[in-house]
């Protein structure tokens, strides 16, 4: 048998060939061999169908270079001459090489050229379009990843289940502090620790500890979401998210301005704007704890005395600043386990925690009134203030915050009425009096409605005879079950509730029908609240009161003390001079007792002064207060000013306030405040109204 028939491997040759054949005419590569001399020696079909060639135009023996031309014709893209391109590829011995061609059409072609043993060659090609699309679509897709996670305002980063960094952005490098360099994929976690150590961007903790801690984060199974401050002063808020191959994504926001903003927002929530002290909420969370917690504190209700006065003369802006200072000093006093609260306007809390008995809470009180009485700079002006104080001790005297405050407040009210600037503590009994005085307001409420008020009438008599030249009004309550209530007792509250302007208004109405009958050289004086001045439509009150009675306007007199003055110096001032426009005169009541009488008296023309009568009553022994008078007389003699003085009860005192030039004198001396229908019955009988015989002689 021939060599040539004999069998390959076991396979008849013939076989064999089939099999080769067949094999290469179903590869998705073109092949085509070629001999030293360029020409073609045999390709396969793939070959011809990637180039659109016929048997014939690829049959044996056709030049290599027919094929090249072809595959220009086709389209393909070369750089330089075509006849160039062609002697460099069929020229010279064949060489192995490596080429991506691209056609006209879009195609890709990656063609490989293997040298063959006798200096022909074969070459492989492949369509790679469809491959180097995805490619370019993976790369596009790639390149806008990384813009988007560049561009991300949080850090990103991913690792897979070795705790080795599969990817991270350029924002997270940077919020840590990383070197760029160093940091990749691969790096392992242990390494991005160390590094962030190096730059300080880590959390107040050790390094074992922070590296077991997030550590145990990247192996949960469950998502979680931390908020780290940092050593170098940022506050992060990292979300971790396990991944299902045992890695995990985490993105880090840095939080520290908005943490600053919510913080401030929080703060803000709870202390107050002016002093930066506590504020109701926050003082209401800590006597809760205090409570919660046991244990005796105290609360202390502080009120400074005079503040009004300061803010209106002063302005808003000195008012701050007395706040504020009164704020710094309560700081000094208080320990760091104390609480110190604005409630608003005036008014402060210490809440006192804890305390060993009442001496305790008695010793902070008594150092909060001495420091607050001490003078205070007011940009450019002193003022002089006090602080009165209520306490109230727990858990005794409340159970509750309320009630502890409520208490508190009690002893504040009695501090205030013992004469200001001292402290009280809360007492049962002080409930009670609380309960009467609510008690009492109901029924004041009522006794306007009810008809239970009423006028009283002092004579107003000359020092130069026993002339009486007019009347001062002052109203009575004569309650159903209390009896007559003086004037002391419930015109306070009416000028804390706003029942004083009602009340105001029927005394004017009634005053003026009164001195209507009377003889019309008499003036009627009635004394105006400062609440209800500084009510609008004062004015239209009078004029309406006298028009209903015919009372001449130059009969009524009307008496103010300085403190309508003070809120609104010039509202008032406006008021003062349309009530003398229309023939009304003024008088200043209390002359002496407040603060800026004589610059009072500088910006408005008083028709009279009326002398307190804590100063007439010590003329007869008290050197002082006669020099008051005196000065006050002349004073008054100079601005073409009359003047009264009240509470004269002795002969001595009418000697004296006659002899240093009073124009007019009122008190007990004379007559008590006596009902409409008695004044007329004694004093008004005669043709000129004028004292007993046996008083004018005394």
């Amino acid at each position: 048998m021939a060599e040539s028939d004999q069998e390959v491997g076991g396979v008849d040759p013939l076989v064999l060939g089939e099999l080769l054949a067949c094999a290469t005419n179903n590869l998705w590569l073109g092949i085509i061999l070629f001999d030293r001399d360029r020409k073609v020696i045999f390709c396969n079909p793939r070959y011809r169908e990637m180039y659109a060639l016929s048997p014939e135009q690829v049959r044996a023996g056709t030049p290599i270079k027919d094929l090249i031309a072809h595959r220009l014709k086709l389209g393909l893209n070369i750089r330089g001459e075509a006849g160039a391109y062609i002697r460099a590829r069929t020229e010279g011995s064949v060489a192995s090489e490596e080429t991506v061609q691209q056609f006209a059409d879009g195609r890709i072609i990656a063609y490989t050229i293997h040298p063959l043993p006798g200096g022909g060659g074969m070459a492989t090609h492949e369509d790679i379009t469809e491959r180097e699309e995805l490619s370019a679509r993976l790369q596009e897709r790639n390149f806008q990843f990384d813009i988007a996670i560049n561009n991300m305002s949080h850090g990103l980063c991913f690792f897979d289940a070795d705790h080795r960094l599969r990817v991270c952005n350029a924002h997270y490098i940077d919020m840590y502090g990383l070197p760029a360099d160093r940091v990749g994929p691969g790096t392992p976690l242990a390494e991005i620790l160390d590094m962030r150590f190096e730059a300080g961007s880590v959390p107040a903790m050790a390094r074992e500890e922070y590296a077991n801690w997030r550590t145990g984060v990247a192996t949960s199974a469950e998502a979680a979401d931390s908020i780290v401050e940092m050593r170098n002063g940022r506050t992060f808020k990292i979300r971790h998210r396990p991944m299902p191959d045992l890695g995990w994504v985490a993105t880090h926001e840095d939080i520290t301005e908005q943490r600053k903003a919510e913080l401030q927002i929080a703060h803000m929530a709870h202390h107050d704007a002016l002093t930066d002290l506590a504020n109701r909420v926050l003082l209401g969370q800590r006597l809760k704890q205090a409570l919660e917690q046991g244990g005796m504190f105290a609360v202390h209700h502080i009120d400074l005395d005079k503040f009004k006065a300061v803010n209106d003369t002063l302005g808003h802006q000195a008012g701050d600043i007395l706040l504020q200072d009164v704020s710094r000093r309560l700081r000094r006093l208080a320990r760091e386990s104390d609480t110190i609260a604005r409630m608003g306007g005036d008014e402060f809390v210490i809440l006192q925690t804890p305390i060993s008995g009442q001496g305790d809470a008695e010793a902070l009180a008594r150092d909060a009134v001495s420091a607050l009485s001490a003078p205070f700079a007011l940009g450019g002006h002193q003022a002089s203030t006090s602080a009165s104080i209520g306490i109230a001790i727990a858990p005794r005297e409340g159970a509750t915050p309320e009630q502890l405050l409520h208490n508190a407040d009690l002893a504040l009210y009695r501090a205030k009425n013992d004469g200001r600037g001292v402290h009280r503590f809360f007492e049962p009994a002080m409930d009670e009096e609380a309960q009467n005085r609510r008690a009492l307001e109901f029924d004041l409420r009522n006794g306007l409605a009810a008809g239970e008020f009423e006028l009283h009438y002092q004579p107003i008599v000359k020092t130069d005879g026993p002339e009486i030249s007019g009347f001062e009004a002052l109203i009575r309550w004569r309650h159903p079950r209390r009896g007559l209530v003086a004037p002391g007792s419930f015109i306070p509250l009416a000028e804390e509730n706003g029942l004083i302007v009602p009340i105001g208004e029927w005394v004017i109405r009634q005053a003026c029908a009164t001195a209507s009958r009377w003889p019309s050289h008499l003036h009627v004086a009635i004394n105006i609240s400062a609440v209800q001045f500084r009510q609008p439509g004062l004015t239209e009150v009078i004029v309406n009161a006298l028009a209903a009675t015919g009372l001449d306007p130059g009969r009524l007199e009307i008496e103010i003390t300085e403190s309508v003055l003070i809120q609104d110096r010039n509202g008032a001032l406006a008021t003062l001079h349309q009530l003398r426009a229309l023939g009304i005169r003024i008088a200043m009541d209390d002359f002496g007792t407040g603060y800026s009488s004589l610059t009072y008296l500088q910006c408005f023309p008083f028709d009279k002064i009326k002398i307190d009568r804590s100063f007439v009553s010590g003329v007869g022994n008290d050197a002082a207060s006669l020099s008051i008078v005196r000065a006050v007389a002349a004073l008054a003699h100079g601005m073409g000013m009359t003047t009264t003085a009240e509470g004269v009860e002795t002969d001595e005192q009418r000697e004296r306030i006659t002899a240093e030039g009073c124009t007019e004198m009122q008190g007990y001396l004379f007559s008590p405040p006596l009902p409409a229908t008695e004044i007329e019955r004694r004093f008004l009988t005669a043709d000129v109204p004028a004292m007993p015989a046996r008083i004018a002689a005394a």
